[in-house]
């Protein structure tokens, strides 16, 4: 089942029989022993293994996420304590993140004070399923609604700070909400899951753009936006385009472009190239035009020429599964 979704397989007997997912070929060679929950390549590959190797090898991932993975996939509870001793942590994060993602977005659906945000999606030309996709809402021009919110459905105060909701006034013993009329963005990790938000301004206040503070689920270095929705036609398409901003992100999908992600800024870091990596080793810088953009181009190239001139990847053998050093 795992196998099928990346090569179409054909009974044999008592064996499934495809063509090889990670080498070109016209006669099939790959082999799946259902009995066995094995498979192995007879062709050039001449390697083998069980779905974790398969998924390591196909999906560029440590086997700690490919478990995790598949238990989300086949509805398995993971005790991940000996994975992650900060799990509660991070649960509770995700599950903050999501519950704000939902307010704004009710927010934009419905709160007359909104209107404007609705106005500039519209002159924007983002519709509203493309908007439902990528989750958009708004924060109203407030200093406690998200707060009074989040801490009805019993999320705690510091929990809201801890994921960069709310920030701590010192000097007056308060808090407030950390985004106010904004279009909010959530940022999402390779699974989907809310790790922050990026706020857009609808006037000329400054930031134009506001993200939120390191968390313990975003370091903004290591995020690429877009991944969830665009790593599928990156690996299919063999290519990724870097654009500058959230927006560029959500208008090239809503047209049909599905391999396109943002970098967080201008500046590519060595992290998020080698996540793309994982995918494919065809990049396209698409920064913006202006003198700025060119500029952040040519660090990007500078950049890339350094952060993939090598990459541990998991290549499979007789003996298991190793992380190798490949160009």
């Amino acid at each position: 089942e795992i196998i099928s979704r990346y090569t179409p397989l054909k009974r044999a007997g008592t064996t499934y029989k495809g063509n090889c997912p990670f080498h070109n070929e016209r006669t099939p060679s790959f082999v799946v022993f259902p009995n066995s929950g094995t498979w192995h390549c007879f062709g050039a590959c001449a390697t083998g293994g069980d779905v974790f190797t398969f998924l390591m090898q196909k999906e560029n991932l440590e086997f700690r996420e490919v478990l995790q993975m598949l238990a989300r996939d086949l509805g398995v509870n993971l005790d991940e304590n000996e994975f992650d001793p900060d799990h509660k942590q991070r649960d509770s994060l995700y599950d903050i993140n999501a519950a704000a993602a939902s307010y704004f977005q009710e927010i934009l659906a419905h709160h007359p004070a909104a209107q404007k945000a609705r106005d500039y999606l519209q002159r924007r030309a983002i519709d509203s399923q493309t908007s439902e996709r990528f989750q958009i809402g708004f924060a109203l021009e407030s200093w406690n609604s998200l707060r009074d919110f989040l801490s009805a459905r019993k999320f705690s105060i510091e929990q809201q700070i801890a994921a960069g909701l709310l920030k701590r006034n010192e000097e007056k013993e308060s808090v407030y909400d950390a985004f106010r009329n904004r279009v909010m963005i959530p940022i999402r990790d390779r699974q989907g899951r809310v790790i922050g938000f990026g706020g857009r301004v609808l006037d000329d206040s400054l930031p134009k753009y506001l993200n939120t503070s390191e968390t313990p689920l975003f370091h903004k270095s290591h995020v690429v936006y877009g991944i969830d929705l665009a790593h599928q036609t990156i690996r299919s398409s063999d290519q990724v385009v870097i654009v500058e901003g959230y927006m560029d992100v959500i208008a090239a999908h809503q047209h049909g472009y599905a391999n396109v992600v943002a970098c967080m800024g201008t500046a590519l870091t060595s992290e998020q190239l080698k996540q793309l990596q994982r995918y494919t080793s065809n990049f396209v810088l698409a920064l913006d035009a202006d003198a700025a953009g060119q500029s952040a181009t040519i660090r990007g190239l500078n950049q890339a020429r350094q952060a993939l001139g090598t990459m541990r990847k998991p290549t499979v053998g007789s003996g298991g599964v190793r992380m190798t050093e490949r160009l």
